[in-house]
């Protein structure tokens, strides 16, 4: 843990930094109590001059680069979590890029050979230059000999050396700073700044495997086998590593480079179709979607296919918040405002104390408006957003991995305009939707519901002789217990000591747990 000394320093110089790149004040005073309006003032003082002018996202951005990575990486973080930071913020932080030097070639093959066990020359034909760095890793392209003799090109991912210690470091200074924020600044106690630091630093341990990134590709690529349009990239195991992962060289053109995309002479019309069909489709089927779908992430293919890479960051939804998305879009496609209110009773997101009836009329409040709009004008992550504003007012706690992807489809959804400007959202989701709906609650979901209960109902008459037993071990002992308790004497306790034998007290727990969990049932049985 950072000491007290070294950790009032770092929050002295975040302060300096935020006041001097004009960051603290480019947001306005109103509202603020007395002593903050006061350093508020003061950080108007020590503003540069040369900020003046500059977007606030732009003075956030140059503030955060001058603190470290470490800051970035935190910023980008935050751009995922508008229910924390809000949507304008979050908004300005989602367009922070890691802008880092590359590190030395030197030490990058030590990196390689380290964690792959294997001299470069075994594995790589040719380590090219650096084509992408950041915070965390840096990208070469490759050359590899394939078994029959022909060769390939690969995208070699390789860690930044000593990166986990220094974050690690820093990590302790956020987590630093954020005790301190909660402790002293009320204010900032909704935003939970602990709890921030701490998700911060899971989302950063897990990015920093890159054997999880190389999984989490692998999954998707057998969810999206058989889908037409989108693709990703296959993953080279063998040179696949905690600190290195290989994977197949994309001949494309990154989506970020719209002149080139359409020079290229793409369909661009059909790339906002495929890119948000594709990640509604992989929440709503699949539950797993690629989290980070912004357009540096996306490559278009000569045969028009789209490719994801940098699966980092990705999201996860129940079977219940893949039910709980499809019939709120649905619903609101529909304008059935009483539906949705009751999907979010069902689903347990809203407490049973709130009336149905006053959330179908505050939803209808959101959706309403939206049918005297042009349909391309009409946003579903703003509507999504606008929904989790409103469920706040009736005590709906915050369900991260519903923010994470309201946020993703924020981002996809930009990347559909950027190539379609007209872009009609509710023309491209409602295929997707409808399918869900009929696959999973449809007459067919139905049957499987029943077939599924079928089958429970099969295993517990399996498990009938077992019951029984449990039935005449209690109704011999029962009386016993009442009468004198659980005891062990000591030729058991000698027992378990000499001979170690634990499973005479997993017999007895065994026994025991089968024969109340009986009374119970049947007490639910007779009195139920």
């Amino acid at each position: 843990m950072t000491n007290p000394i070294s950790g009032t320093f770092a929050l002295v110089r975040a302060a300096y930094v935020l006041a001097r790149e004009g960051v603290v004040g480019a947001f306005p005073p109103e509202g603020l109590p007395a002593g903050a309006k006061l350093l508020h003032r003061l950080a108007r003082l020590i503003q540069r001059g040369s900020t003046k002018g500059r977007d606030r996202s732009d003075r956030l951005s140059r503030a955060l680069h001058r603190l470290g990575p470490s800051y970035v990486k935190l910023g980008q973080f935050l751009a995922t979590r508008p229910d924390i930071v809000g949507a304008d913020i979050a908004g300005e932080l989602g367009a922070l890029q890691d802008k880092v030097p590359p590190f030395e070639r030197h030490l990058a093959v030590a990196e390689i050979e380290t964690t792959l066990g294997r001299p470069l020359g075994d594995l790589f034909l040719d380590l090219g230059e650096v084509v992408g760095a950041a915070s965390i890793a840096q990208v070469y392209k490759a050359r590899i000999r394939n078994p029959d003799g022909t060769e390939r090109f690969a995208a070699v991912k390789v860690i930044r050396p000593g990166i986990r210690a220094r974050f690690r470091r820093e990590l302790d200074t956020f987590r630093f700073i954020a005790d301190f924020l909660e402790r002293f600044v009320e204010s900032s106690r909704r935003l939970r700044p602990v709890a921030v630091v701490e998700t911060l630093t899971q989302s950063t341990r897990i990015e920093m495997d890159l054997r999880l990134e190389a999984a989490a590709s692998s999954e998707m690529a057998e969810n999206v086998a058989r889908d037409k349009g989108f693709r990703v990239p296959a993953i080279d195991w063998e040179r696949t590593g905690r600190d290195v992962i290989t994977m197949e060289w994309i001949d494309g053109i990154k989506l970020s480079d719209v002149g080139a995309v359409v020079a290229a002479g793409h369909d661009t019309k059909k790339i906002g179709v495929t890119v948000v069909q594709s990640f509604l489709r992989h929440a709503m089927r699949d539950g797993f979607f690629h989290a980070d779908m912004h357009q540096g992430n996306l490559f278009i293919a000569p045969d028009g296919t789209i490719v994801a890479v940098d699966l980092g960051i990705v999201g996860r939804l129940s079977r219940d918040s893949k039910r709980f998305l499809a019939e709120i879009l649905y619903g609101f496609i529909q304008r059935d405002y009483r539906r949705v209110a009751e999907v979010h009773f069902e689903a347990g997101y809203v407490p049973r104390t709130q009336d149905v009836a006053s959330f179908a009329q505050a939803l209808r409040a959101i959706g309403e408006p939206i049918y005297g709009q042009p349909a391309e004008t009409i946003s579903m992550g703003h509507l999504l957003s606008l929904l989790f504003e409103v469920t706040q007012l009736f005590e709906m706690q915050t369900r991260p991995e519903l923010v994470l992807l309201q946020k993703t489809m924020v981002v996809v959804e930009g990347v559909a305009r950027s190539f379609d400007p007209k872009f009609n959202m509710w023309v491209a989701a409602e295929p997707v939707v409808s399918d869900y709906i009929m696959t999973e609650l449809g007459p067919a979901a139905k049957l499987q519901e029943a077939r599924d209960g079928l089958e429970a109902g099969l295993k517990l008459l399996r498990k009938a002789p077992e019951l029984a037993v449990g039935l005449e071990v209690l109704s011999r002992e029962l009386p016993e217990l009442i009468e004198n308790g659980i005891r062990l004497n000591d030729d058991t306790l000698y027992d378990l000591v000499q001979d170690g034998k634990a499973s005479i007290i997993l017999g007895h727990v065994e026994r025991w747990v089968i024969a109340l969990a009986l009374v119970t049932i049947a007490g639910a049985l007779v009195f139920g």
